[in-house]
């Protein structure tokens, strides 16, 4: 791969956006890739935002991925989809879990929080994925899984063996949750390649 792989990631505090990073940069490793990874932890556990850029390649030498330049965008909450779909290059996807999660500012009653985030998505985005990966979460065994619903997508859209990123679950996750984010990951892999 002698061009950049772009994958960022956004979402709230406590929804596992660092752990699907670590997921995907394993995964990039295990394929021999030069791998760059910036974090971005805004307020994060007061559920403020989080940002994770991955960029993988051949020879990797800046961690930062430019507005208009990511070849995939993964929403762990659907506000943030909307804050960053501009990130999304033209031909690139936006996946983006159909959960809102209040800022403060909205808690506060000092602004709205945004109404048909989905249909606004889809207007601007050609490629954009939008579902409930909360609800999948839960019908899978556990509502922590989310974040490994979204991943599953994720592979989907990437050029990597399943037998990968099923090795890096198991290198990331404790063992007594692996099987229920197995379940997860493969419920998430059969949505994104419904969607293509």
């Amino acid at each position: 791969m002698n061009k950049p792989l772009n994958i960022l990631l956004v979402g709230v505090g406590g929804q596992g956006t660092i752990l699907a990073s670590k997921i995907l940069a394993h995964v990039g490793q295990f394929a021999g890739y030069d791998i760059k990874v910036s974090e971005i932890h805004g307020m994060a556990q007061r559920g403020g935002s989080v940002v994770t850029q991955v960029r993988m390649s051949n020879k990797v030498f800046s961690p930062i991925i430019e507005d208009g330049e990511a070849d995939v965008v993964i929403a762990f909450e659907k506000l943030e989809g909307l804050r960053w779909m501009s990130y999304v290059k033209p031909g690139g996807a936006l996946v983006v879990n159909d959960q809102a999660i209040f800022p403060v500012p909205v808690l506060a009653g000092l602004v709205e929080y945004p109404r048909d985030i989905p249909g606004y998505i889809k207007s601007k985005v050609k490629n954009a994925v939008i579902f409930d990966a909360l609800k999948i979460a839960r019908e899978c065994g556990n509502s922590k899984a989310a974040n490994v619903v979204l991943v599953g997508v994720l592979a989907s859209l990437l050029p990597f063996s399943e037998d990968s990123w099923t090795k890096a679950l198991e290198a990331r996750i404790p063992a007594r949750f692996i099987e229920v984010n197995k379940v997860a990951f493969q419920a998430g892999y059969a949505l994104g390649l419904k969607a293509q």
